[in-house]
């Protein structure tokens, strides 16, 4: 991990990445689109295999696998804020952030390789080596992370130039998840067999690594020069008192949270609600999702024009517009019939083409999500006199996270409280069909509403050429 070098270190002329041109501008932005693809690649894998690693490969029980990723979690929550404010004080003749990316980048690497091998010995043993791997995982994970995601707010002050920067990081994290999730289709095929992950494990480990050091390397002209926080001496409760009384982070926190619940709601439900809402068959529900990524991919796109012309919070309200009639769409779709193919009658044809188009109105909608909350938070960062954007960085992530868990937990108490049992081919009490309707229609809708009360005073600022 990078130490804070000598006061004395070489400090580098300040200047504003958007007066680059040609070359080193594309280097620039695609530089930082990879900085978010190894990584992003890397939590989608997790986020679908790693469970099942555990209990199919490992031999872990479930509450045990569920232990060694809730051990994570809590550890991952710690060391966001800790990271953040290490960033922020690292002060080395490379700026505060190009060391913690280049530095960690080959040990995270190796972690997230290792976190798909199968160690010897029994259960105990086992779950030891886990926490143990994927602790270190999450911790060289946040020590490249937050400082990448900090960089947007550094390298420019033009606000047209940060949003192409979060839209190029979230268009390389959903192209690198799409190409996971085929990874993982295509070398996953037999869950049991441990050799399986293991080597897709150094696939992705070295894809991480790679994508990583590249990135470090194609943003190094730039962040050398970019902005950096103002070091003043000050104690960590100074810290996050200022950033608790920054109103502007406030808005833009509320509004991920929301956002982002939503979201991670829509996304659990999914799953369900297509085999035992829509009838649609298994073996078709997983790849009808590839519609909801693409349209996601497509939507940053927009939204980063539509940013570019109208503004952001513009952007946001049609965002929200597409997204809530998604939500509509989701809690009246007429089922399609069981007994047939999907595409054995028109009547299903009907009712699979109006399934398709609420998935890529959600997609469209829901990347707003992704691109807008971020795209605001450097005029959080710009309004504290310091920006420390590590420290904001790290509380969004966070923020993230727990916003994960809690939606995770509130769609399990609903579909719980509802009646719904988890077992193949059992007819579902009428209860639980609506319970899982709410979570793909009203209940995200509601969320996105609220997130655009949260913003609904914010500055308006002209749009600037990127």
């Amino acid at each position: 991990m990078p130490v804070e070098a000598p006061v004395h270190a070489v400090e580098a002329t300040t200047s504003d990445a958007a007066n680059l041109r040609g070359a080193a501008r594309q280097r620039l932005l695609w530089a930082y689109g990879l900085g978010d693809a190894g990584t992003g690649m890397a939590a989608s894998l997790i986020g679908f295999y790693l469970f099942i690693f555990y209990t199919s490969a490992a031999g872990l029980p479930p509450w045990m696998a569920g232990l060694v990723l809730m051990v994570g979690r809590l550890w991952d929550g710690v060391n966001d804020p800790i990271v953040g404010w290490l960033s922020d004080k690292t002060h080395t003749r490379w700026g505060p952030r190009l060391p913690w990316i280049l530095g960690a980048a080959i040990p995270m690497g190796i972690t997230m390789a290792a976190m798909w091998w199968v160690p010897p010995g029994g259960l105990w043993l086992k779950f030891t080596l886990f926490v143990v791997i994927a602790t270190l995982a999450q911790s060289f994970y946040t020590a490249v992370n937050l400082p990448y995601s900090a960089l947007a707010a550094e390298l420019t002050t033009n606000v047209a130039l940060r949003t192409r920067l979060n839209t190029a990081r979230f268009t390389g994290s959903i192209i690198a998840s799409l190409v996971g999730v085929v990874l993982g289709g295509l070398l996953l095929q037999d869950h049991s067999n441990p050799a399986s992950y293991l080597r897709l494990g150094l696939l992705v480990g070295l894809i991480v690594m790679t994508s990583t050091l590249v990135c470090g390397w194609g943003l190094a002209p730039s962040a050398l020069h970019c902005q950096r926080p103002i070091r003043e001496k000050g104690t960590t409760r100074r810290l996050l008192s200022r950033v608790i009384h920054n109103g502007r982070f406030i808005k833009v926190l509320g509004l991920y949270l929301l956002l982002w619940c939503g979201l991670q709601i829509m996304q659990t439900a999914a799953l369900v609600y297509l085999p035992v809402v829509m009838r649609l068959p298994e073996s078709w529900s997983n790849w009808i999702l590839l519609p909801f990524m693409v349209s996601t991919l497509v939507g940053l796109w927009v939204w980063n024009g539509v940013s570019r012309t109208g503004g952001r919070i513009r952007a946001l309200h049609l965002g929200a517009v597409l997204w809530i009639s998604g939500c509509s769409l989701a809690m009246v779709l007429p089922p399609l019939d069981g007994a047939i193919s999907p595409l054995g009658s028109t009547g299903n044809l009907i009712k699979l083409a109006l399934l398709v188009l609420t998935i890529v109105l959600a997609g469209l909608g829901a990347s707003c999500a992704y691109l807008i909350p971020w795209a605001l938070l450097p005029d959080a960062i710009d309004a504290d006199p310091e920006k420390p954007a590590g420290q904001y960085s790290a509380w969004m992530v966070l923020g993230q996270k727990l916003c994960i868990s809690v939606a995770l937990l509130i769609f399990g108490n609903v579909l719980s409280l509802s009646g719904y049992e988890a077992i193949q081919g059992v007819v579902q009490p009428t209860s639980a069909l609506v319970a899982i309707r709410l979570c793909m229609g009203l209940i995200p809708a509601v969320l996105v509403v609220l997130g655009l009360l949260v913003v609904r005073r914010w500055p308006h600022r002209t749009p600037q050429r990127p």
